[in-house]
């Protein structure tokens, strides 16, 4: 299995840099089974049953960009270089280990500034990034960062504009609720309280999960035989409530539809081989490409994913490979918006797909 089986050529103007709005008016590529159908994230309560459950993950996404200053002294008196720190995660200490630019300027001790509240010290230079002591925590610290740091945009959205005040809200959820995410997850931004309301009206249910998005999620794959890559770990949370639920609907004969790849891959680390649920907590690095046994998985809502990317893989896993490859012929050809703030799509492999509709 090789990574230029999951290329394709994408039009550098597809890739969406701002979202649309209202957030469900964006576009929907259903592909039930074999079929293709246009539609609008509206329309998707039209493709679900009653009794379905749509698994969402509830990670909130920190301003984890921060812009700021590095004061030294030197033999000319007072110096300040600029610094760009992009927060990546915390750990048991409570120091964040943090991408910085220029990271070989940094040295073990420096200060780094980057409000009147908020500064940082560096406790180590890795090869890759640093780890960082910031001067408050708590509540304290969330304050801090809200009032300096800018949304982390991916670097395809990054490398066209910089992140402002509209992306505070634009990229995140409307059911955030647990910080520690720097990236998100991008097919839960097209519900807003409307389309969350009727769905329910609908018959279907809802179970949320945690996985907070790493800046790993957008590392490229640099390995030819794909089966040799290696995963970045992210730290997720399936509450005994939300895995209960999710057993019930699974009992009852619906569906357990996650909203992106992230509450996906959450659930096929969690779940036993006959599909059980149980409580989890840690860090997961599953790397899901064709040939994998699904678990729990029935179908999965996502937007449309970079070329070689480990998401084509496991969107190509879910739907076989020829046939995604087919529905992202027809996304292009139909000028579909692609990427974090583009379309979505709604995949029901053949084995679960909805009769009837």
């Amino acid at each position: 299995m090789q990574l230029s089986d999951f290329d394709f050529d994408l039009p550098e103007g597809r890739i969406a840099t701002r979202p649309a709005r209202p957030r469900s008016s964006a576009r929907l590529l259903v592909s039930n089974g074999g079929a293709l159908h246009d539609q609008r994230v509206t329309d998707l309560p039209n493709w679900l049953r009653p009794g379905d459950r749509l698994v969402l993950n509830n990670t909130k996404v920190l301003p984890a960009r921060l812009n700021g200053v590095r004061p030294r002294n030197s033999a000319q008196g007072p110096v300040e270089a600029k610094v760009e720190i992009t927060l990546l995660e915390p750990n048991s200490e409570g120091h964040w280990s943090a991408l910085a630019k220029p990271l070989r300027k940094l040295v073990d001790g420096d200060r780094v500034v980057f409000s009147d509240a908020l500064e940082a010290q560096v406790v180590s230079r890795r090869e890759s990034d640093v780890v960082l002591q910031f001067n408050c925590t708590g509540d304290d610290f969330d304050a801090a960062l809200n009032a300096a740091g800018a949304m982390p945009l991916p670097p395809y959205i990054a490398a066209k504009r910089a992140a402002d005040a509209q992306d505070m809200d634009d990229y995140q959820t409307v059911f955030a609720r647990h910080s520690g995410a720097v990236a998100a997850p991008t097919a839960s931004l097209h519900f807003d309280a409307e389309l969350l309301q009727t769905l329910r009206d609908h018959g279907v249910t809802f179970t949320e999960v945690t996985l907070h998005v790493g800046a790993g999620t957008f590392l490229p794959v640099k390995v030819d035989d794909v089966t040799t890559h290696k995963m970045h770990a992210e730290r997720g949370n399936i509450t005994p409530e939300a895995a209960a639920q999710i057993n019930e609907t699974r009992a009852a004969g619906g569906r357990i539809i996650p909203v992106g790849t992230t509450a996906l891959r959450l659930l096929e680390s969690a779940a036993a081989e006959d599909g059980t649920l149980s409580a989890w907590e840690g860090a997961t690095d599953i790397f899901i490409y064709p040939g994998y046994q699904w678990k729990i998985t029935d179908a999965l809502m996502t937007n449309f994913h970079l070329p070689k990317s480990t998401l084509m893989m496991l969107v190509a896993a879910l739907m076989g490979h020829e046939h995604i490859m087919r529905i992202y012929d027809h996304a292009l050809a139909e000028q579909y918006r692609f990427f974090s703030y583009g379309d979505s799509s709604l995949l029901i492999p053949p084995r679960t797909a909805a009769q009837g509709v």
